[in-house]
């Protein structure tokens, strides 16, 4: 495949960013500080590493963020299954997504963090690693990064794409360019109907529908973990409110705190997407009357907390298993588009979901006409069904075995990809 020419927006991209590389540093440090960059690994941001290449053929994926990163891992498996000879690297965007890969990546599998996007920077991460095929998820279109990887004779693919409406309008003001970036993969793989027309009407070929975060193993489940917490309820029930965003936390607490209050004793379990967020959550929780413990302080799980904040990473999977009931979080609030549901649902958990899931929205449609989760349209909907559930139990590991045989349904896609992606791989 030929490199794709650049366009006039192209080269003003890459003229500015290339001008505005000098204050990458500076600005870099100035995120670390607010926690938004880690300080010991800045320097792979700027395409800078200490990490030797291994040897041999190289393949190097990429997901963004917490999710995206995770859905890597049934992709991960197969490729490793089909070619172990072939050495992978593994890079994301957020704090986060580093802490959460660093405890789920096998052994082997190379974490940096992704370079910025501009000519040296990109020039400098792909002369070290110097890989042979890239497999991007999602919606990650870097010019910098695609046209330079190009460049290098890298055969890139993008996985399980998605697109919104707006980033569809925001491409198409620029056609041109649009259609030279998305020319420059070789394999397209659409996650849905809508990203299907939309990156079809800015001019990609695009395959089959591949969703990764429909496929892949549960979550790792502490056992020891599992009986502390057992242990701490003491026969109380224990609802999950999982992956929230600010302005949830209340709402969730509040709908808890009346559907229980007449019912037997429970415990909220709140886990925030952002763990940093954590103390802050403890005092509203506190506010709001409850007793409070939080996990990243070490507090234990007594029998007089009601609330227990669980603000670690790599640990929700133990909570899944545990809670009679999980709320997804980032539905609950305008903006988010919700959490993908399916880890939850590999362990079974009886589901509620707010309204707002765009993000997901085939997801939790064919979940909902399966009964396999329940949507809460606002709080008072919410109390009423943390209340139905938690005094119907029989009612509840339905939903959760709907869920689970929901979830198990969704690997054959990634069989049938692989077929796809097996010939972008370097030899």
């Amino acid at each position: 495949m030929s490199r794709p020419a650049p366009t006039l927006p192209l080269t003003i991209y890459a003229a500015a960013t290339g001008l505005l590389e000098p204050l990458a540093p500076t600005v870099l440090r100035r995120r670390a500080r607010s926690g938004k960059e880690d300080p010991s690994r800045i320097a792979e941001r700027l395409g800078r590493t200490s990490t030797p290449r291994p040897n041999g053929p190289l393949v190097w994926l990429h997901g963004v963020s917490v999710g995206e990163s995770l859905s890597l891992l049934a992709l991960i498996s197969e490729i490793r299954a089909q070619r172990p000879d072939l050495a992978l690297l593994v890079t994301s965007g957020t704090v986060t997504s580093a802490h959460v890969m660093a405890k789920r990546l096998p052994a082997g599998v190379i974490h940096q963090f992704v370079p910025l996007d501009t000519p040296a920077v990109a020039a400098r991460f792909l002369n070290h690693w110097r890989p042979g095929a890239a497999l991007f998820v999602e919606s990650e279109l870097w010019p910098n990064l695609i046209l330079t990887a190009r460049a290098f004779g890298v055969r890139l693919g993008l996985l399980s794409a998605r697109m919104t409406a707006a980033s569809a309008t925001g491409w198409s003001r620029v056609p041109a360019t649009a259609r030279r970036l998305l020319q420059a993969f070789e394999l397209i793989l659409p996650q849905d109907a809508d990203t299907q027309a939309r990156l079809t009407k800015l001019g990609a070929q695009v395959g089959p529908r591949l969703n990764l975060k429909l496929v892949g193993d549960a979550p790792p489940v502490e056992a020891k973990l599992v009986d502390k917490l057992r242990a701490g309820l003491v026969g109380r029930r224990s609802v999950l409110a999982a992956s929230t965003h600010p302005g949830e936390e209340a709402l969730i607490a509040e709908a808890f705190g009346s559907a229980t209050a007449a019912g037997p004793p429970s415990v909220l379990f709140v886990a925030p997407r952002h763990p940093d967020r954590g103390p802050g959550i403890a005092t509203e929780l506190r506010n709001l009357g409850f007793t409070v413990a939080r996990r990243a302080a070490g507090d234990i799980l007594g029998p007089a907390t009601t609330a227990y904040v669980v603000d670690t990473l790599g640990e929700l999977g133990t909570f899944y298993a545990v809670a009679d009931l999980v709320v997804m979080g980032g539905s609950f609030v305008v903006g988010v588009g919700g959490h993908n549901p399916i880890e939850a649902a590999r362990l079974e958990a009886a589901m509620v979901t707010g309204p707002h899931v765009f993000n997901a929205r085939e997801i939790y449609a064919e979940m909902l006409a399966e009964k396999a989760v329940i949507q809460a349209h606002d709080a008072a909907a919410l109390s009423g069904d943390i209340r139905g559930l938690l005094a119907n139990a029989t009612i509840a590991r339905r939903i959760g075995k709907a869920a689970n045989a929901y979830a198990g349904r969704q690997g054959a896609a990634l069989a049938a990809a692989m077929d796809l992606i097996m010939p972008l791989l370097p030899v």
